[in-house]
């Protein structure tokens, strides 16, 4: 959030009329038009920008001030100028008339001395061959290209640039990132000469860096003179002499040109490898190594010395450069630096060589066995170093998308990814986003390639356990990965302790922090617990790595009673509130996995979990309103579940108490009982089924009227159930319209308003009328399907579709 002087700023560039700034305009035009330009004209400009980029809608310039930025964007000396003007001019949008606008083309030369703006309209602003190009006229001219074309002629005057010698380097290193983000926004406008040239430029960067330190500026005095010491060898990270060539990871007290384009290639390079690759196959590039894996392995044998890789065309080149470039990196990282920024350092270059090293073997398989045995001996000197997990995750890309060809065993990574970096670096923010991503990126292959992946889901919940707010919507996302006919009992149960887990995970840490000796190691009944032996199976079936031990626990409520003291915490709080958001992701994607008995398992977890759950403030209201849901969509989908498991409904329906404490789910299990215990879903369905649960309902029902003060919802959800299966069975309709007359008498004194009442009496006159007719009672309260999903208006043989088109050609026809 911005502060409170920054807002109002922002507000009065918003609100600013459009009288006044056409009166700034004439004024900053004047500043601009005067020779001399001090902090005046500075801050007028940055106002302009201000006003700019404050608002959503791209303004227009008057000619006159558009045509005087965009000289001194060009022409100005002063580099302050030069940014501002071209951050003002890319916020704007281009002069309307065609003869107007500035372009790449060669129309006539706008030279550096030039400081005034054009003596007329017709006069055009171009940034020709000999005109010096500067990273803020180059980014002018890219953020407003009109189309392909302008961003190819753009992308040609870079390259030009970056093929020639230039007095200054720093041309070269505007030029790169603009590169970049020209093949990031539209790599089609690269041609095949574009992507040769800067290949053979990259290879040069890349291999042929100076392995000299560079010169250091002189800053005078009485020892400057021709017996200073020249600039010795660029060095390692251990203080050895470099031995090969130079890399990012090399040392040096100033860098040269070509080792600073060295730095700035290696940014580039794993961008540029997929977007000429990318290129190439729009292009239907005819390249023998794109075509065929065997041509591919042939370049790759040829290129194995460096004369004959010399002998490659440009992008193979490019490609095997890189390969050796990468090995060279893995091979520094090996060594011990004496700075800690620059341990940092090697872990940083080894993800993104092993994601180069990738990238180049998905071009040429025929790198794969090259590059196999390197990669491995990284993964066995790194699994067991947790400070270098941020490398395992390419090196487990690299396993993905290779292992299979190569004949590897990844079972080894799989278990160092998923089971060991969760379970010791949970609380790792960087590491649960790039495991995710991982994981989003590749569901498909995991499920194919990594048949135990699935059982690492108590694992990957620790991620969400910790950082839910963070990683809700990720998971939203992963979730339907890990759901199969194996996990899926385990991992509902699972998704219902996710807060028990969080508060598990807060005194893992806790314990771990503060021993039983300190302060901060006493005080809390759950972190003694935690330690208690009694109790120590418990919080370690909770922190277990694989799922296969069990669904749940047999004393989860005396682990509820640990714990109680963590409802308040505010983790423990966020990590319930994604919990709902989930269970939906999980009973949507169940349905298309799992088979009636799966389901059928499903039910019963449903009902013996509404009451296990830790007690934190509304979350146990959120769940049983997910389960309400979920419940009638399954039973909807396979009405037999109610026949399957009526015993287990029937008990959950018979038990009062249920109804004050789940009454939501309650009133739904009732009405699951009324709408689908019939022949017409399930002829399994007999009339002493029936009339066992008719007689179940009716039983809570004078209980709780006679006794309380029920809830309108469950008497007339009661009251419906019972009309259903009275209309099923002629022999229980007297039953249930003696009580349904005693409503329409007026006995309803357990109602406590009148609005209640009305709602009761209203109904039961209702089912009470229906009754007195049983053939109409079993049409109206038990429709068949024909009835309840028609056809009709597609029946060709029925008279309805005729009327429907007649009607339908009345109403549209002309009067």
């Amino acid at each position: 959030m911005y502060s409170a002087g920054t807002e109002s700023l922002i507000k009065q560039a918003r609100e600013i009329g459009e009288v006044e700034l056409q009166k700034f305009y004439s004024r900053i035009t004047k500043q601009l038009a005067g020779k001399e330009h001090g902090h005046d004209v500075i801050d007028s400009l940055q106002r302009l920008h201000l006003i700019m980029a404050s608002t959503k809608y791209t303004r227009r310039l008057p000619v006159e001030l558009h045509q005087r930025l965009l000289s001194f964007c060009v022409s100005s000396s002063v580099e302050q100028l030069t940014v501002l003007t071209s951050a003002v001019l890319r916020e704007t949008l281009p002069p309307s008339g065609p003869e107007q606008i500035y372009t790449l083309h060669d129309y006539s030369p706008l030279t550096s001395q030039r400081n005034t703006a054009p003596s007329g309209p017709e006069e055009i602003y171009t940034l020709h061959d000999h005109s010096p190009l500067t990273s803020h006229t180059a980014a002018l001219v890219l953020s407003q290209a009109g189309s392909k074309e302008d961003l190819s002629a753009l992308s040609s005057l870079l390259l030009r640039s970056l093929d020639g010698r230039p007095a200054g380097i720093l041309s070269h290193l505007h030029t790169l990132p603009l590169l970049n983000s020209i093949i990031t926004y539209c790599p089609e406008s690269l041609t095949e000469d574009h992507v040769t040239l800067l290949s053979k430029r990259l290879v040069d960067w890349l291999r042929y860096a100076s392995v000299q330190q560079g010169g250091v500026a002189s800053s005078g005095g009485f020892f400057t003179g021709p017996r200073i010491r020249q600039p010795g060898p660029v060095v390692e990270l251990d203080g050895c002499v470099c031995g090969d060539f130079f890399t990012v990871l090399c040392v040096s007290q100033a860098f040269s040109d070509d080792q600073w384009m060295n730095l700035y290639s290696f940014s580039l390079l794993r961008h540029w490898l997929i977007t000429y690759h990318n290129v190439t196959d729009g292009n239907n590039s005819t390249d023998a190594d794109d075509r065929s894996e065997v041509d591919g392995s042939v370049v790759s044998m040829v290129s194995a010395t460096s004369s004959s890789s010399r002998l490659l065309p440009p992008k193979e080149r490019l490609r095997e450069k890189s390969f050796e470039y990468c090995q060279r990196l893995i091979e520094q990282s090996d060594r011990k630096a004496l700075k800690r920024t620059d341990t940092e350092l090697q872990k940083a270059c080894l993800v993104e060589a092993v994601c180069i090293l990738d990238g180049v073997c998905v071009e040429d398989a025929g790198c794969v066995y090259r590059a196999f045995p390197c990669v491995k001996s990284l993964f066995g000197r790194l699994n067991s170093d947790l400070s270098c997990s941020r490398v395992l995750l390419p090196i487990a890309q690299f396993y993905l998308n290779h292992g299979e060809a190569a004949a590897v065993d990844s079972e080894c990574v799989w278990r160092c990814v998923f089971g060991v970096l969760p379970a010791e670096c949970f609380n790792d923010p960087y590491l649960a986003h790039e495991t995710l991503s991982f994981i989003r990126a590749n569901q498909l292959q995991l499920h194919s390639s990594v048949p135990l992946y699935s059982h690492y889901f108590p694992n990957l919940l620790k991620f969400l356990a910790w950082d839910s707010p963070g990683l809700v919507s990720d998971y939203v996302d992963v979730l339907p990965s890990l759901i199969t006919a194996g996990t899926a009992v385990e991992l509902l149960h699972s998704l219902l302790d996710l807060p028990c887990l969080t508060a598990a995970l807060t005194l893992q840490l806790r314990s771990a922090c503060f021993p039983v000796s300190e302060p901060g190691g006493r005080g809390l009944s759950s972190l003694e617990a935690f330690r208690s032996p009694a109790h120590r199976g418990l919080f370690l079936f909770l922190l277990r790595g694989e799922a296969g031990s069990g669904d749940t626990m047999d004393r989860l409520s005396v682990l509820h009673d640990l714990l109680m003291e963590a409802a308040d915490w505010s983790r423990v709080i966020q990590s319930a509130q994604s919990v709902p958001v989930l269970l939906h992701v999980y009973f949507n994607t169940v349905t298309t996995v799992s088979d009636e008995r799966l389901l059928a398992q499903l039910v019963l977890v449903l009902l013996e979990r509404s009451s296990l759950l830790l007690n934190i403030p509304r979350y146990t209201a959120e769940i049983h309103r997910v389960f309400s849901h979920h419940l009638l969509k399954l039973c909807k989908l396979h009405p037999s579940l109610v026949v399957d498991q009526s015993r287990e409904l029937l008990e959950f329906a018979g038990t009062t108490t249920n109804i004050n404490s789940k009454e939501d789910l309650y009133t739904h299990v009732v009405w699951v009982l009324g709408e689908y215990l019939s022949v017409s879903f399930d002829s399994r369905c007999s009339v002493d089924l029936v009339t066992s649960c008719f007689e179940t309902l009716e039983a809570v029902l004078f209980e709780i009227t006679s006794s309380g003060s029920p809830s309108p919802r469950v008497v007339t959800s009661l009251l419906s159930a019972l009309a259903k299966l009275a209309s099923r069975s002629h022999d229980l309709i007297p039953r249930v319209s003696l009580f349904l007359s005693k409503l329409r008498n007026g006995a309803v004194s357990w109602c406590g308003s009148e609005e209640d009442v009305v709602a009761v009496v209203t109904r039961g006159e209702e089912l009470w009328s229906l009754l007195k007719l049983p053939s109409v009672a079993l049409s109206v309260l038990t429709p068949p399907p024909l009835t309840t999903s028609p056809r009709w208006h597609g029946d060709a043989n029925a008279a309805l579709p005729p009327r429907l088109r007649t009607l339908t050609g009345l109403t549209h026809a002309k009067i």
